[in-house]
């Protein structure tokens, strides 16, 4: 009987002991909680959406994305990569993960090369702000910065109201920001979807991005994706103003 209460007691500490360790992960701080959240609707192209992938990765290594995120109290930040389609279509590409230096920029970069597109469909930019809102609500790391980072280049065509999204995302304390992926008129196959009325920058400022600070950046086209997501995430990490970022340029 004795041996069998000792043995019931080791198996309790071990647990405890596993369960505060999970415990105080959920607690490691980080300086920032960042969803990367892509679009690959039709309108990514296989061309489109390789240089968009490249550009991701060569962004995150970039060496002053890689300072800014190593010039916080934490001196790192926790990122999650999925990409998103069609309402209900959306997939966790690289899931919560430290970056806090060169070497874990690099690993993330390289994982983002090597795994392949999840899907192709419509566009619902809201199925993709409450599939990231709910990334964050699980990550295991803490932050009181919370921020989404939607990248796409048509406006909400499927789902819900992509306004009422922002709106609950915005209620929960995140930032939603953007870069919006311009589409020349003659490679649009539907010009309303990737050109509306005031143009796609104005559209995702009047119904996407929200919270304090929020902005979009702009990239001319999938070809300068990296240069835009670079810029961007610099100011996310350090919050430089972009006025501020772009005469640095």
């Amino acid at each position: 009987m004795a041996l069998t209460r000792v043995r019931s007691m080791v198996a309790l500490l071990s647990l405890a002991l596993a369960l505060a360790s999970q415990a105080a992960r959920a607690a490691e701080p980080v300086d920032m909680l960042l969803v990367l959240a892509a679009d690959v609707s039709r309108s990514v192209t296989e061309p489109k959406f390789k240089l968009q992938r490249e550009g991701a990765a060569a962004a995150i290594t970039h060496p002053d994305v890689v300072r800014a995120i190593t010039s916080g109290p934490n001196r790192r930040i926790a990122v999650c990569f999925l990409e998103w389609a069609t309402a209900g279509q959306h997939n966790v590409v690289i899931d919560w993960t430290i970056i806090g230096s060169a070497a874990h920029a690099r690993n993330f970069g390289d994982k983002l090369i090597e795994t392949p597109r999840s899907f192709a469909g419509s566009t619902s930019i809201s199925s993709a702000i409450d599939f990231s809102v709910a990334q964050l609500e699980r990550a295991p790391f803490a932050s009181m910065r919370r921020v989404i980072d939607v990248s796409g280049d048509g406006n909400n065509v499927s789902g819900r109201s992509v306004i009422d999204a922002r709106d609950e995302a915005i209620a929960k304390g995140i930032v939603i920001n953007a870069l919006v992926i311009l589409t020349p008129l003659a490679e649009s196959f539907r010009p309303d979807h990737t050109n509306p009325p005031g143009g796609l920058e104005k559209y995702f400022q009047d119904n996407v991005i929200g919270g304090p600070g929020a902005f979009t950046v702009v990239a001319e086209g999938h070809g300068s994706f990296g240069r835009a997501m670079t810029k961007k995430l610099i100011q996310e990490v350090a919050g430089l103003p972009y006025q501020q970022l772009a005469a640095e340029k």
